[in-house]
């Protein structure tokens, strides 16, 4: 299981949440075979989005992160509930181009950054609040800073990172996340900006031993801050055969005769989980009936 902690300034004036979403990303690599650059894609992006799903105030509040800049890539997308449980796929999961100038993974070449980032979170109002950014980077952490900032005005730093081993199984993945509050003094914002000067990269942390708690004080190194809370995280998808019904019925009655009459098996693969969910002819017109109803 994955792992989520929430520190507040004793001022209150900023905050920093950090994740160890090493098992979650690994089960991601598990269920969609994704290649290396892919599983550095979408494991920042879950890693993101489980870090703001946590920050969600509502039960059942959830939010949802689309990443499409026109790479080999094609659509990231990974959701999380109110409680960091998070899930997510890649439009292509395998995906592979030469490693960048840099000797890294390229989530950037695979991304693209021709396109934006879209936020959409359902925290219970009529419609579901939806925002989108151009993207920046491509390297996720930058974009995620980038929407907060644009979007929601709020000063924000953000680091993620992924570490796939050779034989393609993840070594290690987290995040942390730093926000100000409104108000947050100078003073404050000054040790923050000294205190990431020489952080190292998540993933070394990780690496190294270090728990989420110690990179969260690490993040903001020299500063007095107190715990909120913590959290165990999973890879979890809420899919069902009562969702798949509603999914099948909702593309309506004739696309459903058409099924009914091929007098096949109609097999429907949810795309987080892959998860194969089958339907005789018979269900099919039970379905049909239920929408006549």
């Amino acid at each position: 299981m994955g792992k989520i902690v929430r520190y507040i300034t004793d001022d209150g004036s900023a905050f920093v949440i950090a994740a160890d979403t090493t098992d979650i990303i690994a089960r991601a690599e598990q269920i969609h075979k994704t290649s290396a650059v892919n599983t550095a894609a979408l494991g920042r992006l879950m890693t993101a989005a489980s870090m703001m799903g946590d920050m969600l105030k509502g039960k059942d509040d959830s939010i949802t992160l689309r990443l499409n800049g026109g790479g080999p890539s094609g659509a990231v997308i990974a959701v999380s509930d109110s409680e960091g449980n998070v899930r997510g796929y890649v439009q292509n999961p395998i995906v592979e181009i030469p490693l960048n100038d840099a000797g890294k993974l390229d989530v950037k070449g695979t991304v693209g950054t021709n396109g934006y980032l879209f936020v959409m979170k359902d925290i219970g109002l009529n419609e579901p609040y939806v925002g989108q950014t151009q993207i920046v980077s491509g390297e996720i952490a930058e974009d995620i800073t980038n929407y907060y900032a644009v979007s929601e005005q709020t000063p924000t730093v953000c680091a993620l990172g992924v570490l796939v081993n050779p034989n393609l199984t993840v070594a290690a993945a987290g995040g942390f996340l730093i926000q100000l509050l409104p108000g947050c003094p100078e003073e404050v914002i000054d040790k923050i900006e000294f205190a990431l000067q020489d952080i190292e990269p998540v993933t070394t942390m990780l690496k190294n031993g270090m728990t989420v708690d110690e990179i969260a004080k690490r993040a903001l190194k020299g500063i007095k801050i107190e715990k909120l809370d913590e959290s165990r995280t999973e890879y979890r998808c809420n899919c069902s055969k009562e969702r798949v019904e509603a999914a099948l019925i909702s593309t309506g009655r004739e696309s459903l005769e058409e099924m009914a009459a091929s007098d096949k098996t109609t097999n429907v693969e949810c795309h987080f989980c892959d998860k194969v969910y089958t339907f005789s002819p018979d269900e099919i017109k039970n379905l049909i009936k239920h929408n006549s109803d």
